[in-house]
């Protein structure tokens, strides 16, 4: 995800081929369908996939239809796990419980025979994604290319998901995301992301950096973690697709990381994911967007708008760090498999925002 570097390889598997199996797999559901216009999306995630496609038949409930597919393993996942049974059940949750414009989920099949791997099939929403590769802080996206006005609708509609999401949902509903174990929903969180970080180093160089931010972490630890709502998990603008032509949302996409947790882990990812591509741009002498997503404006917002003050922020945005620097890890170890680059002596280094995470260990990022 540099901001110089091609899109790192993402999966071994061919999208003709896929749509051949698809159209096989649909005629036993809706016989005489035929899938068309069949395409990857130009943001396809670094995780599962997905796969954009039209159905014609006079009785199928859906159209214009998308498809998440768990990660490809020849691909050397991001993570060890892809339970799409989960994510499915999620986006049915949300979408019963809250006002959010998440898409409609339909099918669901678990049996990984038909594709390869198990996947559900949801209604494609149509729109604008602010970019990732080049990240929408640098210049030539239409995000970018935004006045200060219309981006300020963007950020005031984007942190009203969050609020409505962390209002609007049953908390007691999203227990059933509880990683195993014990201890608090923030620990239990916590030692999952440990448990995440081991099985990324397995067998490889470990990172120094890492472990002394989770060691900061504790040191950091909140005297009142505040209870559990539900997490969209990956909680940022690029996986909101805002309207053709204006900046309200139309769907929210990528609950594979949703959890039950505090509302501090959704609000401190939210504002490092921006930091994170703003850093970038900086580093490479740009400007990139400065008044956009400051964490204060945030964090006032989202109190006003639910009458819960963010607290401990600092814990917050140093455990998104964190937590995004392992999954930095696991992609430039992938990366390396594929040949795409070569692991230096120093693992910290593969970890893009490694300066910006170590800055947050020592308590001189903000």
């Amino acid at each position: 995800m540099a901001a110089t570097a091609p899109r790192p390889r993402t999966s071994t598997r061919e999208p003709e081929e896929l749509a051949r199996r698809l159209t096989a797999w649909l005629d036993v559901r809706l016989p005489g369908a035929r899938v068309t216009n069949v395409h990857v999306p130009d943001s396809n995630g670094m995780s599962s996939e997905t796969l954009l496609f039209d159905i014609e038949h006079p009785r199928t409930p859906l159209r214009e239809c998308a498809l998440r597919l768990a990660a490809d393993p020849a691909a050397y996942t991001v993570f060890p796990t892809y339970d799409m049974p989960r994510q499915h059940r999620v986006m049915d949750l949300v979408a019963r419980h809250t006002d959010l414009p998440v898409p409609r989920v339909q099918w669901l099949e678990e049996d990984p025979a038909p594709l390869g791997a198990p996947f559900f099939v949801m209604a494609r929403a149509e729109g604008r994604v602010p970019p990732d590769v080049m990240p929408y802080t640098y210049e030539g996206n239409w995000l970018h290319a935004a006045t200060d006005a219309e981006r300020a609708v963007l950020q005031e509609a984007s942190i009203s998901l969050l609020a409505r999401l962390h209002d609007g949902f049953p908390a007691q509903e999203a227990a059933f995301l509880l990683p195993p174990g014990e201890g608090s929903p923030l620990r239990r969180h916590v030692d999952a992301q440990r448990a995440y970080y081991e099985w990324v180093v397995d067998g490889l160089a470990r990172s120094p950096l890492v472990e002394r931010a989770f060691e900061r972490l504790e040191e950091l630890w909140p005297a009142d973690e505040g209870d559990p709502v539900l997490n969209w998990g990956d909680a940022r603008i690029g996986n909101v697709i805002y309207q053709p032509d204006g900046f309200e949302p139309v769907a929210v996409l990528d609950w594979e990381m949703a959890a039950c947790a505090p509302r501090e882990v959704d609000l401190g990812w939210t504002v490092f994911l921006h930091r994170f591509f703003q850093d970038l741009t900086v580093g490479f002498g740009r400007p990139g967007l400065p008044d956009f997503l400051r964490r204060e404006d945030l964090e006032r917002r989202y109190a006003e708008l639910t009458g819960h003050v963010p607290r401990d922020m600092e814990f917050h945005t140093l455990y998104a760090a964190l937590r995004h620097g392992i999954v930095m890890l696991r992609i430039a170890y992938r990366q390396a498999h594929f040949g795409e680059v070569e692991v230096p002596a120093d693992p910290d280094g593969l970890i893009l925002h490694h300066a910006g995470l170590a800055a947050m260990v020592q308590g001189t990022y903000w």
